[in-house]
């Protein structure tokens, strides 16, 4: 007789960061359900001072709420020349209700004056998974380290994807086919550890 497959819910509203983390997780055999398969669940505000704090405040209280396992990540940039900024508030860098193409306006604004050469940044991507019972059972981070470019390039992905410059390529998240993205972002790197947690059950 065949065993169930595990479900789990991948803890986010973002439409482009579910379709990654589905896409990623289908490598581990589970059955990945999203926040709007629970339509009654409300939205889990972002109060951790640490990307890793609001990971595991987020798997907590959707698990609890769902009563499903549940994986949540927190991931954000962080540029060297603004001091670390806008890190975990990079969803919310111009403010509540912004655009993806209006968080990339300001921070490009904030560095009109740096050069090329000095514009290092890094995504980071924390994520936490909790049984049902709301007790974090694994935690991992991935970060990818890259440059920001002047202006934005591409159309794909998501956030401020057309403008990071991974190590290693010339060109930006939002030019690079998405299977290749899926390689080497911050979000696969934490993943990886998480798919080798899950192959577990």
């Amino acid at each position: 007789m065949r065993e169930p497959r595990l479900r789990i819910v991948a803890a986010t509203f973002n439409k482009g960061k579910f379709q990654e983390l589905r896409t990623m997780l289908a490598k581990s055999g589970v059955d990945v359900l999203s926040l709007a398969d629970f339509p009654e669940i409300p939205d889990v505000e972002e109060t951790g001072a640490t990307f890793a704090e609001n990971a595991e405040l987020k798997a907590i209280t959707y698990a609890k709420s769902t009563g499903q396992w549940t994986l949540s990540d927190d991931s954000g940039l962080e540029v060297e020349a603004l001091g670390g900024a806008p890190g975990v508030r990079s969803a919310r860098y111009a403010g509540e209700g912004a655009s993806d193409s209006q968080r990339v306006e300001k921070l490009l604004t904030e560095l009109a004056t740096v050069q090329t050469g000095y514009r290092a940044a890094r995504f980071v991507c924390a994520v936490a998974i909790a049984d049902p019972e709301g007790v974090i059972r694994f935690r991992s981070e991935g970060e990818c380290r890259g440059t920001i470019a002047e202006t934005p390039f591409g159309k794909g992905g998501f956030g401020y994807d057309p403008i990071f410059i991974p190590e290693g390529h010339s060109e930006t998240f939002g030019e690079l086919p998405q299977e290749v993205k899926d390689q080497l972002s911050h979000r696969a790197r934490a993943l990886q550890k998480i798919i080798a947690f899950l192959a577990d059950f």
